[in-house]
């Protein structure tokens, strides 16, 4: 695996663990560490042994959004710069949100901002109590647009209604009432409790949790007519029609484990 300057990059029984890894600036991020996330995540999205990617950080802050001195820079941008750089950040979000690799947010603590995009566009986020969260843009007269299709999706609507425009802090309890996030555990709970999620994910059928992926993008949301239920009737007798799919009702007529289990 390449070595990253902002990233730490592990894979251990199927599971990655991406962990940002600039704790003295609360793991903001910069164009550098923006590249460095869309680079892994599209590595590991098409690396066979990972079945799961954990996405972590160092020290007390998760991730506090943009780096200052990445900002002051942008303050000098012309239009058609702050476009490009902009884009960047909205790829990488893409690139982590449509990983065929099903995605664990290990929140550790503060989650402000952009950091809300990183958890959105996790497929499950697990925080600490004592983690805080805010879409604080809005303080610095600018809105939280590039991660607002995830985050109103993880958040829903009526709440982020409120939070973007209030910029409050909520705590991991309002979080986890809101939906944003699955679980929130103790501190010393959080590296066993993402164990189990990774473990239940990884002993899944690799092409199933891959198909549900596209499943909960391509559905969620749409209105059901026939041509939704066409598309779902296909999907169905792809997967029944599939190596994995096929081998999964034989082992479990068979009451044995499917080829793919590993623990």
């Amino acid at each position: 695996m390449t070595n990253y300057k902002n990233l730490l990059v592990t894979i251990e029984n199927h599971v990655a663990t991406v962990t940002l890894n600039r704790p003295e600036i609360r793991n903001a991020f910069n164009d550098e560490m923006i590249s460095e996330l869309t680079s892994v995540f599209e590595r590991l999205g098409q690396t066979d042994d990972v079945r799961v990617i954990v996405l972590a950080a160092a020290g007390k802050a998760f991730c506090a959004g943009a780096d200052l001195n990445w900002m002051r820079a942008m303050a000098d941008y012309d239009y058609e710069e702050n476009l490009a750089d902009a884009d960047k950040l909205a790829q990488m979000l893409k690139t982590i949100y449509e990983c065929p690799k099903p995605t664990v947010a290990a929140i550790q603590g503060d989650v402000y901002a952009g950091g809300m995009g990183l958890v959105a566009v996790c497929d499950v986020a697990i925080a600490v109590k004592n983690a805080n969260f805010c879409l604080s843009e809005v303080r610095l007269g600018l809105a939280p647009a590039t991660i607002s299709p995830y985050v109103i999706k993880a958040l829903g609507a009526r709440a982020s209604q409120r939070y973007f425009l209030t910029a409050e802090v909520f705590d991991a309890k309002k979080a986890r009432q809101l939906g944003f996030i699955h679980e929130r555990v103790n501190a010393d709970e959080l590296q066993d409790s993402v164990a189990v999620i990774g473990a239940k994910i990884v002993n899944n059928s690799p092409e199933a949790v891959k198909t549900c992926k596209r499943l909960l993008h391509d559905i969620a949301g749409e209105t059901i007519t026939d041509g939704l239920i066409a598309d779902t009737v296909k999907e169905i007798a792809d997967i029944r029609s599939s190596k994995q799919g096929k081998e999964g009702v034989q082992a479990f007529l068979q009451k044995r484990k499917p080829d793919w289990f590993v623990q």
